[in-house]
């Protein structure tokens, strides 16, 4: 496959102790040609839909090539993580990476408890984004202010809890609580697990995080980077990568024929869908061209994956 018709998405199942960006940078040098440099042609774009913190673990979802173009539709997805979170004790980043800040016995700290706080957290509710995060304040990243010791007003922020259940429960003076918990993008479980801490009143800390799913992808779906390596070493990435029009399958989507593949190629409007929020663009055999939404009584590009004059791809 050529650099320039590259485009697709990876699962890849990251590891502890990387940056989501590390997986980028990772995934990119495994599928860039021998010899790319940094301002290289041949360099392929790669970039990731939804952070995952350097500690956690699972599915981070990777885009390739003209793929990268539909990083804000898939990073706006509903996402499921397995947690674990220790009682008792209140850290500086929320989670065990950080120093401790207050200890207080959670020994009467029961399961029932622990169960009926994690549900007063479903629904519609108020976070405020942990200081070391991505999140930016005055054009900076908060981690980025925290190195430097800085505490600064962080506006809360709305997220949906759909669903939490309690998995696993240890008591004692550091009791430990394990939860599977389905929440809408943008949702910190190390603030979650840190306000349930504050409901019980003993304090708590995010002690792992696994992402099992982020909207339609799984871990079933997903591949360790050593196997990105192999793959796009022995020519085999086709063998992990979804294509475009896959990874946007929950979309709703329109078909156009060649007129309309042309149009939209050339980033002009087609007739208006109907249709709510983005929309993919597909061709008569199912490869996806763009993404497009309805304004002013048309449909206006947001994203074009073929552009005019580019051969057609098989989805």
């Amino acid at each position: 496959m050529a650099i320039a018709d590259l485009a697709g998405v990876l699962v890849v199942d990251k590891p502890s102790g990387m940056t989501s960006h590390d997986v980028v940078a990772a995934v990119r040098r495994a599928v860039s040609p021998k010899g790319s440099t940094t301002r290289g042609h041949n360099r392929v774009k790669v970039g990731h839909a939804g952070t995952l913190d350097p500690d956690a673990t699972g599915v981070l979802v990777v885009c390739l090539g003209r793929a990268t173009r539909l990083v804000p539709y898939l990073q706006a997805s509903t996402k499921t993580y397995d947690a674990r979170m220790r009682l008792g004790v209140e850290t500086s980043t929320l989670d065990a990476a950080g120093e401790i800040l207050a200890e207080k016995d959670a020994a009467a700290v029961d399961e029932a408890a622990v169960c009926e706080a994690l549900k007063s957290f479903v629904g519609v509710i108020e976070q405020v984004p942990p200081m070391v995060s991505a999140v930016k304040v005055d054009g900076e990243r908060l981690y980025r202010k925290a190195l430097r010791g800085e505490v600064v007003e962080r506006a809360a922020r709305t997220v949906t809890v759909h669903d939490i259940v309690l998995e696993d429960f240890e008591p004692g003076p550091r009791a430990e609580a394990a939860f599977l918990v389905t929440c809408s993008a943008g949702t910190y479980v190390r603030t979650l697990a840190a306000d349930v801490g504050t409901r019980l009143g003993v304090g708590a800390h995010l002690r792992a995080l696994r992402r099992l799913g982020s909207g339609r992808f799984s871990l079933e779906d997903a591949v360790d980077l050593d196997e990105v390596a192999e793959l796009a070493r022995t020519g085999r990435l086709d063998e992990a990568l979804l294509s475009p029009a896959d990874a946007v399958a929950d979309y709703p989507a329109i078909v156009v024929d060649d007129d309309g593949r042309a149009t939209v190629g050339y980033g002009r409007p087609l007739p208006a869908t109907g249709l709510d929020g983005p929309v993919a663009v597909l061709d008569a055999s199912g490869a996806l061209l763009a993404m497009v939404a309805d304004r002013d009584g048309e449909a206006r590009p947001l994203a074009v994956l073929e552009p005019a004059g580019a051969r057609p791809s098989d989805g």
